[in-house]
């Protein structure tokens, strides 16, 4: 066991409430900076002067969707996470047990053929396992045909045992979000970019700064420890793929806002380095041994220990840099999840 794996999370460095119910607004959270090694604190606020002009910052429009809706399996109450939406038509949903204090345990997939009853007398019917079929969490099913609309109708966030209380669908979306013409998102927020404000955006703007845009929905993230992600749909503008190959070209740095950016940047890099429009279906799970070929630097969430993002991470900073962060991290009393503190992990090279 390494040094990353032994650390431990207390559950009160979990964010139980959204960053701007605690403080001033969105982005009064803290920054955690590691160049290599070397580990810094900041306020995110003072991000622009971790960057400079000619630095691209990837960011995923997504939106988040209303995923979450009550449902019953014959006798049995549970709560439908609506994961992804296929190319067929059918949709991966993951089944979770109500706690009676708003939020959900785990529960065992299917079986195949089951009928969930939900709201406004729609129903699902679990088709097949996505995954090993032993043990899956998420299932293929065959759902209303307008999902979306059942989600705006009955749908709300989901959300995990460590938060406080309920939040409006609004605490989940980024200010990068646009709506997909079909109805598609996320079914949980790329959290990464929520402390942005449109004030720090014109601010970065204003030092140089570069955005650019690409899409890749979220599934559910309720994966056991060290689970891999599930493929996921995404999609890199032929403008964001020339930003960011013009950045690279004139020595800016590459820098992606969340695991998600980095998980869809990668999967439209050719074997020449060069970054091209792509879109589709990504199964791409960065490793060490994969390593990074575009990403110079991440903007990310605090993970815990056992999380696979983290091995994403190891492969743009390398493992003593997570270690020595995620310690001070810990000392420190920084906060976990998608209502925490971020860090940035750059290359020791990094000189303003």
């Amino acid at each position: 066991m390494t040094a990353l794996e032994t650390l431990r999370v207390p559950p009160e460095l979990s964010a139980r409430v959204p960053a701007e119910r605690r403080g001033a607004g969105r982005d009064d959270v803290r920054l955690l900076v590691s160049r290599g090694t070397a580990v810094s604190h900041r306020a995110f606020r003072e991000l622009p002067g971790e960057l400079r002009a000619g630095d691209v910052l990837v960011v995923n429009t997504s939106t988040t969707l209303a995923a979450a809706v009550n449902g019953r399996l014959g006798g049995e109450p549970v709560v439908v996470h609506f994961s992804t939406r296929g190319e067929d038509g059918r949709w991966a949903v993951e089944l979770r047990r109500p706690d009676g204090a708003g939020t959900t345990r785990p529960r065992p997939g299917g079986p195949a053929g089951a009928v969930v009853r939900l709201p406004g007398g729609h129903e699902l019917v679990l088709d097949e396992p996505l995954g090993p079929g032993t043990g899956a969490r998420l299932w293929w099913a065959r759902t209303p045909s307008d999902v979306p609309a059942l989600l705006d109708g009955y749908g709300r966030p989901i959300r995990y045992a460590y938060t406080e209380r309920d939040q409006p669908l609004s605490a989940y979306r980024t200010v990068f979000a646009v709506p997909s013409a079909d109805g598609s998102g996320s079914a949980e927020m790329p959290s990464a970019a929520r402390p942005f404000t449109a004030g720090l955006v014109a601010a970065l703007v204003s030092r140089g700064v570069q955005f650019a845009p690409l899409t890749l929905h979220t599934g559910v993230a309720s994966a056991e420890a060290y689970e891999p992600p599930y493929p996921e749909r995404f999609e890199v503008p032929r403008a964001t793929a020339w930003l960011v190959n013009a950045a690279r070209a004139g020595g800016g740095r590459v820098i992606a806002v969340g695991t998600t950016a980095v998980r869809a940047l990668e999967s439209a890099v050719g074997a020449d380095g060069a970054v091209r429009a792509a879109g589709g279906w990504t199964d791409l799970v960065v490793t060490p041994e994969r390593g990074v070929r575009v990403v110079d630097g991440l903007l990310t969430g605090l993970h815990e220990p056992e999380a696979s993002h983290l091995l994403m991470l190891e492969a743009v900073a390398g493992r003593e840099a997570l270690v020595r962060g995620y310690t001070q991290a810990l000392s420190r009393r920084y906060l976990w999840h998608e209502f925490g503190d971020v860090h940035l992990l750059l290359p020791p090279s990094c000189r303003l």
